[in-house]
């Protein structure tokens, strides 16, 4: 059986990915979560993870740690992770990629959570940067490839790798074309992310540090978890 460690839904944007993707595409997983602590999770996690880091698939005796490393062993195994076509899936492998590597002052300056929304202190030139190359990049994806995904007609990796962005847009008002606009408005509509959020609004845990970081990016504005502390 194949089974997919994950963190907080409220907190843990890395596992979204792989989460989302499974879901979408219906392939058979067992899920397991290691809620986030105080401190490093380091030791806790290492028990799972080599990297000691979310999200950690583990089928028979293979170890997948990381998000990009379980797209493309799945992507062995079952068919429509990637695009079909051969320039949508050049595209789609390369804008994931960037997904995965890049993006650091939106990761930093937003950081993740489903449950509150917030009105930013500032947009700084290095932020207003990394939304003009989402926009960009989405903008570009869907006018060369047709839409309603980045890469094409079905959903693929390549929107699995930023789902989390859609619903940083969500929690942070972040200002998108319209055409990007359009496109995180249909991915929040997937059945998979909306099953995501709601298990995030549900979950009761609160980890301070997580919680600290999104209030410290600007104004409070509401609190949609179900559960409120």
């Amino acid at each position: 059986m194949t089974t997919l460690t994950i963190a907080n839904k409220v907190y843990s944007s890395w596992s979204l990915r792989p989460w989302v993707l499974m879901r979408e595409l219906a392939i058979p997983f067992e899920e397991k979560t290691a809620p986030f602590e105080s401190d490093s999770n380091w030791a806790a996690f290492r028990a799972f993870s080599p990297a000691g880091k979310v999200p950690c698939l583990h089928d028979g005796d293979s170890v997948v740690w990381d998000s990009l490393g379980i797209t493309e062993f799945l992507a062995e195994r079952y068919p429509g992770v990637w695009p079909e076509d051969a320039k949508a899936r050049i595209w789609a492998r390369c804008a994931a990629a960037e997904m995965h590597s890049g993006f650091g002052t939106l990761r930093q300056t937003c950081p993740f959570h489903l449950g509150l929304r917030i009105r930013l202190n500032d947009v700084s030139p290095a932020l207003q940067h990394d939304i003009d190359r989402l926009n960009e990049l989405w903008s570009e994806g869907l006018q060369r490839f047709g839409g309603p995904f980045l890469a094409g007609a079905t959903f693929t990796a390549v929107d699995a790798f930023f789902a989390p962005v859609v619903f940083r847009a969500q929690t942070y008002g972040l200002p998108l074309t319209d055409a990007a606009a359009a496109y995180a408005q249909h991915m929040l509509t997937l059945p998979s992310m909306r099953q995501w959020q709601e298990l995030a609004l549900n979950e009761t845990a609160r980890e301070a540090s997580h919680e600290a970081a999104v209030l410290a990016a600007g104004t409070l504005l509401a609190d949609h978890r179900h559960n409120p502390a």
